[in-house]
């Protein structure tokens, strides 16, 4: 493993749990620094008797980055014919899948390898020399509205005003990134991840939600504020090793879908967030309804800006997502399967009436 990785790693993990009571970091199981391998396999029945039937299956990132690399998926298609594609814009990657008629069997298995490991940069230290040039392009593109994130209105004017006095990118996402975790709240009635309308969390004052409603959030702002920003969808594929019970999934994992997000600075190149998952722990880590001043909550606001324990693997950065195909509109995002007939669109949030089920195993590198 590089030196260098593992010392900011340590350091994170250190920034991390510092917070916590010693009774509590005993109980944390070792941390993982080094790369680990992961299978995902993704495994669905089509039901729905309407003719015409195509089906949209998020795959992992397939381009190597230092934290999530060798991704390769492999597929059985009973009945119907199967194709690895890509969309424009955001490069999203997705096995398409079509059956002509409606005749059973209509199965996919959709089976995905790759190797992940923890991120953090460092941000107590000046920006790396060696540091990796992003392309002028890509942060343009990670700069303009989207349907449900605009950059205009009352969000360009909530954006000033917590940035107001804040003297570069770094400091000007990280009151971005204070105000979303203080003045959000998750909210476990929102189905799946949510959709991420910033325009009406903002007017409405409503601030309530899922991942996908409150990194959305982070990234509409950071972009108001000329940051270049990005959600990344993907699905948790194993228990955390830092000792939250709310911030893992391992074996089935249907419904682990989460999403997280990145700004860009310059030197330091993309910086992971997640003032999603302080929510999340906020609500769900035992015993539950915890407080920011809660030192699991502190533990988790420090690590998370800056740092993703990498128990997730990363499907894309993509938004307004045109499935190649399609009868219908674009979908805000792809962070589940997606699928048609005849008679309409399938729903992706109901695994058990879709038929789909998800699970996630280690395996050796």
């Amino acid at each position: 493993m590089d030196r260098r990785h593992f010392l900011r790693l340590s350091g994170a993990l250190c920034a991390a749990t510092t917070a916590l009571p010693q009774a509590l970091r005993a109980q944390q199981a070792p941390v993982s620094t080094g790369w680990r391998g992961f299978e995902l396999t993704t495994d669905i029945s089509v039901k729905e008797p309407g003719a015409h039937t195509r089906i949209w299956i998020p795959v992992p990132y397939a381009i190597d980055t230092p934290y999530q690399r060798g991704a390769q998926s492999t597929w059985q298609v009973s009945g119907g014919t199967a194709q690895l594609m890509r969309t424009p814009g955001y490069d999203v990657q997705m096995l398409a899948v079509q059956w002509p008629d409606g005749q059973a069997p209509r199965n996919v298995t959709v089976t995905s390898r790759f190797q992940t490991r923890n991120r953090r940069v460092d941000l107590t230290q000046p920006p790396p020399a060696d540091a990796t040039l992003e392309r002028p392009a890509t942060l343009r593109e990670f700069l303009k509205p989207t349907a449900l994130l605009p950059t205009d209105g009352i969000v360009k004017t909530t954006a000033d005003h917590i940035t107001r006095g804040h003297v570069g990118d770094v400091a000007r996402a990280r009151a971005i990134y204070e105000w979303v975790v203080e003045n959000t709240c998750r909210t476990a009635s929102t189905r799946g991840c949510g959709v991420g309308d910033v325009r009406y969390m903002l007017t409405a004052n409503d601030l309530n939600g899922k991942c996908a409603d409150i990194n959305a959030l982070f990234v509409a702002l950071a972009r108001a504020a000329g940051i270049p920003a990005r959600d990344a969808y993907g699905v948790r594929v194993a228990n955390s090793e830092l000792g939250y019970k709310s911030l893992g999934k391992a074996f089935d994992v249907t419904k682990a879908q989460h999403c997280r997000a990145e700004f860009h600075a310059a030197g330091y190149g993309w910086i992971p967030v997640d003032p999603a998952d302080v929510r999340k722990v906020m609500l769900e880590e035992p015993p539950g309804d915890l407080p920011l001043s809660d030192a699991k909550v502190r533990a988790a606001r420090v690590m998370l800006f800056g740092a993703w324990e990498m128990n997730w693997v990363a499907y894309n950065h993509g938004h307004d997502v045109v499935l190649p195909g399609s009868a219908h509109d674009a979908v805000p995002f792809l962070m589940y399967p997606n699928g048609e007939t005849r008679a309409g669109r399938l729903d992706s949030l109901d695994p058990d009436s879709f038929s789909y089920k998800l699970s996630a195993r280690p395996i050796a590198i």
